[in-house]
């Protein structure tokens, strides 16, 4: 409804108590909102502005107490609510249903007549001073009341200063009491971490005592335990403990601040004591071992070759007891490296004195059991008997003796050298794969050390004290070896050969570093086969030289064909092998052999090429077969055709000239003439005339046949062997028509005119005789 609806007929106000008067605001702020929705805008009332009434409504609101309840044993705790709460719940509760009645009432109490909103504005001011009046008088009359109240807030004030009072009391003694939990918080915090350290501790030294204790067995096994092979195993596995249990004492496997620890410097001391007398008792037990072990072979007779039976030195069961020790020895190696040497030196020289036992047994009886013929040393002097080079004795057996005794012992003793490597701990790489043995067959299981490989990083360190422990262990044993080689060479020097190409091939075969004496073994043998051989390749020499003595020396020299035969048996020997060795052998005496043969001609002038001729074409004769495959043989035998093609114009001009002198000097006084006197003018000259030219001619060749024959026969009988009188003839006739031909050559250029006997008739005559 409008406000032009209300009345302006007066009624008279109602009689306001404090509660109505309460009422009678909250209705009125009930209508000026009302007011404010229906109009826009809030109605001006007389003596109190919109804005004073907003402040009253905020003043007066309600104050909404909850309570909650807590858990048991707390009572009710009030909460005010928030003044965003309180408007909804004023709003929420501004019209309840009684309100409403009254207000219904107050309205009721209006004519709704009013047509203007200013008309009831004035009234609402009226209304509101006549509200305020009675505020007022109801203020004095709660007077009293205001007093009392008062009273009681004075002493709730008291009350609460000595609430205040006690609290702070309180507060001081909970400071106090708080102070003191924190304290006994801190103690309970350390002790209980003093006792999370201490049971540590305890661990940590549980541990290191654990560390420290040493086991009575063990220390009983390396202080007085026996070393027979039933205890091995208990005397390794103290090893075992006693190499971790100084590895477990030494930084960084303890810790460092342990390591000053007087417990901890003391147990390492008894350890290194107990280490100590453990190597001590090793070492002196294996060093009687290796002795006792080699002397129980070597006084077994029945082991070594005997007369009529060659044995082959058999290690299996000597390695076989050795090898019960290896793991002990790598045990005491890393526990004392040092202690190796004495071991090393005791075992080399107990198997040095089988090994020596075992060769030299072996080489008396190889060289007993094999027969064969000794062959002549003189091989290039005297003449030849009843064929007794070309006929010469089969000694192939030398050569079958020296395999067998490289084939028998050099396996062994590359065997014994790796095995040595091994079983002494030296950090080399392996001579051979396990279970090959040195020549390539297969060897059996026991060969192998069946132990841990070792570390090649440190193998050149470890190289130098492996060379000279095999030293030791082969030390001396190149006597026996030298000995057959000797033995050999006294029956046939030229089985040297045969020696040095079978020394060549093991040497060949021996390439891994624990072989190295083994090398060294072979070297000097090839070089004592080498420096025998090379010894009868001096006596040879000799044996050539001593023909330049015999002056009276004619005809072919015994040891040009010798040689042949010799170079022969030599190449039967080398097998197209070993050829520095020959090849220097053939150097120097076909040198040797050119030189002798110079000298001994130069003795008599007159037969020089004779003599010259007839040795070298027996010795092309003699070489032809061996220099078609043999290189350095047919260098000397170009050589040598050579010198014999020399000697042969030379004996051949010499006859030629002896038979026809007048005609060939008469043609070299004309081409020395020549150089100075033109040809036309040279018939012109003193003693060059036609008619010296005639004479010249008719005295030549007048007798051509009887020259002819005569010089035949003076070359027939020059010559020692007759078959080389075809070839030197058939040389003599062909040097003859040469020099007839530059002859006639000659006699057309300076006499033209004059005749003279033609080429082809020279020839035919010749072919005639």
């Amino acid at each position: 409804m409008g406000f032009d609806n209300l009345s302006s007929q007066s009624v008279a106000p109602p009689q306001w108590t404090m509660r109505n008067i309460d009422d009678r605001n909250r209705i009125l702020f009930c209508i000026l909102n009302v007011c404010k929705e229906a109009f826009g805008r809030l109605p001006e009332v007389v003596g109190i502005d919109v804005v004073e009434m907003a402040l009253w409504a905020k003043e007066n609101k309600p104050s909404v107490i909850t309570q909650k309840n807590q858990q048991a044993g707390h009572g009710p705790v009030s909460t005010r609510v928030a003044e965003s709460d309180l408007k909804v719940t004023v709003e929420k509760y501004l019209i309840s249903t009684a309100e409403e009645d009254d207000m219904e009432a107050l309205l009721g109490s209006y004519v709704m007549g009013i047509g203007e909103a200013e008309a009831f504005s004035a009234r609402l001011k009226r209304e509101l001073l006549a509200l305020e009046a009675a505020n007022v008088h109801a203020m004095l009359e709660s007077e009293p009341l205001v007093e009392e109240v008062l009273q009681g807030l004075e002493a709730a004030t008291h009350c609460v200063d000595d609430m205040d009072e006690w609290l702070g009391t309180f507060n001081v003694k909970l400071r106090h009491i708080r102070e003191d939990i924190e304290s006994i918080e801190t103690r309970n915090n350390k002790l209980e971490m003093h006792s999370v350290n201490n049971k540590a501790l305890i661990q940590e030294l549980d541990k290191l005592l654990e560390r420290l204790c040493v086991p009575s067995e063990y220390a009983t096994c390396m202080s007085r335990g026996k070393f027979d092979e039933a205890r091995m195993t208990q005397n390794i596995e103290a090893c075992e403990w006693l190499t971790g249990a100084l590895r477990g004492l030494e930084v960084p496997n303890l810790d460092s601040t342990y390591g000053n620890m007087r417990a901890v410097k003391e147990k390492r001391a008894e350890l290194k004591k107990l280490k100590a007398t453990f190597v001590r008792r090793a070492s002196g037990f294996l060093i009687k071992y290796f002795a006792n072990l080699v002397d129980s072979v070597m006084s077994d007779k029945n082991y070594f070759s005997q007369r009529g039976q060659l044995k082959q030195p058999d290690h299996a069961d000597l390695r076989y007891k050795c090898r019960i020790y290896a793991h002990l020895l790598q045990h005491l190696k890393s526990l004392d490296k040092n202690c190796l040497l004495p071991l090393r030196k005791a075992y080399c020289s107990s198997l040095n004195l089988l090994l020596r036992r075992e060769a030299r047994e072996f080489a008396n009886e190889l060289r007993a059991s094999t027969k064969v013929s000794i062959s002549p040393t003189t091989w290039l002097e005297g003449s030849p008997r009843g064929n007794q080079i070309g006929n010469s004795t089969d000694t192939s057996g030398l050569s079958d003796a020296y395999i067998k005794m490289l084939t028998i012992f050099i396996p062994l003793l590359v065997d014994e050298s790796s095995f040595l490597a091994h079983f002494m701990c030296f950090e080399v790489p392996a001579l051979v794969p396990p279970g090959v043995g040195a020549n390539g067959n297969k060897r059996g299981s026991n060969d192998d050390l069946g132990i841990m490989n070792m570390d090649s990083n440190d193998s050149k360190a470890d190289l130098q004290s492996l060379n000279e422990s095999l030293q030791d262990l082969l030390d001396g044993i190149h006597e026996d070896f030298y000995a057959v080689v000797d033995w050999a060479y006294k029956i046939d020097p030229l089985r040297c050969i045969s020696m040095h190409l079978i020394t060549e091939r093991y040497l060949s075969g021996q390439q891994a570093d624990a072989a190295g004496f083994v090398r060294v073994l072979l070297g000097y043998l090839a070089s004592k086969i080498s420096l025998q051989f090379n010894r009868f390749v001096d006596e040879a020499c000799h044996q050539i030289e001593r023909n330049e003595h015999n002056v009276r020396q004619m005809g072919i020299l015994p040891y040009i064909p010798r040689f042949a035969t010799l170079a022969i048996r030599m190449e039967q020997y080398a097998q197209g092998q070993s050829r520095d060795l020959v090849d220097q052998a053939y150097t120097k005496l076909v040198s040797i052999i050119f030189v002798t043969l110079e000298k001994v001609a130069q003795t008599d002038p007159k037969t020089y090429d004779i003599f010259l001729l007839e040795n070298y074409a027996a010795f092309l004769n003699s070489l032809y077969d061996v220099a078609n495959f043999v290189p350095t043989l047919a260098k000397f035998y170009q050589q040598a055709s050579g010198a014999y093609e020399e000697a042969c114009m030379r004996h051949i001009n010499m006859l030629i000239h002896s038979q026809f002198e007048r005609l060939f000097q008469f043609a070299r006084k004309i081409k020395d003439l020549m150089f100075t006197v033109s040809p036309e003018e040279i018939q012109f000259q003193l003693g060059l005339s036609k008619m010296e030219f005639r004479k010249m001619l008719k005295s030549s060749l007048s007798g051509f046949d009887k020259s002819i024959a005569a010089m035949h026969k003076k070359l027939q009988k020059s010559l020692t062997s007759q078959e080389l009188l075809p070839s030197l003839w058939e040389m003599c006739k062909k040097a003859f028509m040469d020099k007839y031909v530059g002859i006639t050559q000659l006699a057309a250029r300076i006499y033209p005119t004059e005749s003279i006997p033609s080429v082809s008739e020279i020839r035919n005559l010749l072919a005639s005789l």
